[in-house]
């Protein structure tokens, strides 16, 4: 999905939101830096397969998904990340990993670990390895409807 067409899903939606340019960045915690966003409040989209079947999970830049705690969470008997030959043409309009945590728009479910869900609001790519979008955490779980639930492992960094 390209920046335009989140924008217009957001904009058909009255939805307020606020575009972030960075430098160019392709890891997590690189574009969190960049974009002086602290790694926890940075949403990173990780798409998974839950018994072959593609989903997303969404967990702060500073952490990683647990897949036992995902498979828990899901009930699904195998979890796996999907490779990228696996996902890439699912999102024909981002660039290969910059998809946004909107998998309502991609009939994926999308599982968002319990952190995310404590700020206010909520960053993340939007496409592009460029730009960034932020948003009411409450708006974002309306539109998406996602399965907040604990499945990120590893430490929690204060800052990026």
């Amino acid at each position: 999905m390209s920046l335009n067409r989140l924008k217009d899903f957001l904009d058909s939606q009255k939805i307020r939101y606020v575009t972030i340019s960075h430098s160019l960045a392709y890891t997590a915690q690189g574009i969190a830096a960049v974009a002086h966003i602290p790694g926890k409040e940075l949403a990173k989209t990780v798409v998974v397969k839950l018994d072959g079947k593609l989903a997303l999970a969404v967990v702060p830049a500073s952490r990683h998904v647990d897949l036992s705690l995902l498979r828990a969470a899901s009930g699904a008997v195998r979890v796996e990340v999907a490779s990228e030959d696996e996902f890439r043409d699912n999102f024909p309009d981002c660039e290969t990993g910059a998809m946004p945590p909107f998998g309502n728009l991609y009939d994926m479910k999308v599982f968002v670990d319990t952190a995310l869900s404590h700020d206010k609001e909520i960053a993340f790519n939007a496409g592009s390895h460029r730009e960034l979008l932020r948003l009411a955490w409450e708006d974002f779980e309306e539109l998406v409807k996602p399965r907040i639930v604990r499945l990120a492992t590893g430490k929690i960094a204060e800052a990026a």
